[in-house]
């Protein structure tokens, strides 16, 4: 049963969120940095910028964090928004419950970088990983959330067609695969949605991020993607009331149907990215906890 504090939040976001969608690329990325900024890091956990082939990213560290191990994160924020700082809470929250070292990718944003150059920052940070750090890809996990799960899934992709080994798990949380925005959950989860109660931003994002390449090409709209290959566990997390849930529950489909181990979990009541929320939130807490367990276990398995 929903926390009655998750009924509050949700009455907040919905009156936050009204009319996002007519905002400019520049005011929908400082409203994300103002949201954001109030969280509090979590106990246990330090950060160090760090120069990752050339983008300003950031270690977020557990204490007691197991060696050699790390979660390349990628941040959301529809291609067009988000930064380090809007996402250093959750990073340390994910980092503190799996005791693994989270590196947060500063990757190009459009509209003034398109598509591929966020793709390509995500691809070179898997190679820095690799080389520089010297980190076994067994020992490396893909995480994102939003636009960053999508991220993970496309890099995965590159990596796979450029024969690099892969890491050893997804971690995809409502995860934007689909940019053409065609799922079914546009339609049936509009009204229930307190996070989009419209698509204008994600198709004015999408338009931005593709420049002149079509929504559907594979690593745009990562959905459309051949899966086979090889492809590690996937670990899931979607809000069951977020319009983007089809792109969760098609790309789960599509992947077991490649063959690939996916855990599947769709949150009730929950919206898009609930655990952004870290603490404050019952069901943030618990779904941050999963996301833990799957990580340590993936480690654990190459171990």
């Amino acid at each position: 049963m929903p926390s009655i504090k998750s009924y509050l939040y949700r009455s907040v976001i919905r009156r936050k969120m009204r009319g996002a969608g007519a905002r400019s690329f520049e005011e929908a990325r400082q409203g994300m940095e103002d949201a954001t900024r109030r969280f509090a890091m979590p106990p246990g956990v330090e950060t160090r910028l760090v120069d990752v082939a050339g983008r300003q990213s950031e270690w977020v560290i557990p204490a007691g964090q197991t060696k050699g191990a790390v979660i390349l994160y990628l941040h959301g924020g529809a291609y067009t928004a988000g930064s380090l700082d809007t996402h250093r809470t959750l990073a340390a929250e994910i980092a503190r419950a799996s005791g693994i070292a989270v590196l947060v990718l500063g990757y190009r944003l459009a509209p003034e970088h398109p598509f591929s150059a966020g793709l390509e920052d995500a691809v070179r940070a898997y190679d820095w990983l690799l080389h520089d750090q010297q980190i076994a890809p067994q020992r490396i996990l893909l995480a994102g959330d939003s636009a960053g799960g999508g991220l993970a899934l496309a890099t995965a992709l590159r990596l796979r067609d450029a024969q690099v080994p892969l890491p050893a798990g997804l971690i995809c949380l409502s995860p934007w695969t689909n940019l053409t925005l065609t799922g079914k959950s546009m339609k049936t989860r509009r009204k229930r949605d307190p996070f989009f109660s419209d698509t204008l931003r994600l198709q004015s994002s999408a338009r931005a991020y593709a420049g002149t390449h079509a929504l559907d090409h594979c690593g745009i709209s990562p959905l459309f993607g051949c899966l086979q290959g090889g492809f590690p566990p996937m670990f899931i997390q979607v809000g069951d009331d977020e319009i983007l849930l089809s792109d969760s529950v098609d790309l789960a489909e599509t992947a077991r149907a490649a063959g690939i181990a996916v855990d599947l979990e769709i949150w009730p009541s929950m919206w898009h990215v609930w655990q952004i929320f870290g603490s404050q939130l019952r069901e943030a807490r618990e779904a941050i906890a999963r996301i833990g367990a799957f990580a340590r276990a993936r480690i654990a398995a190459a171990a």
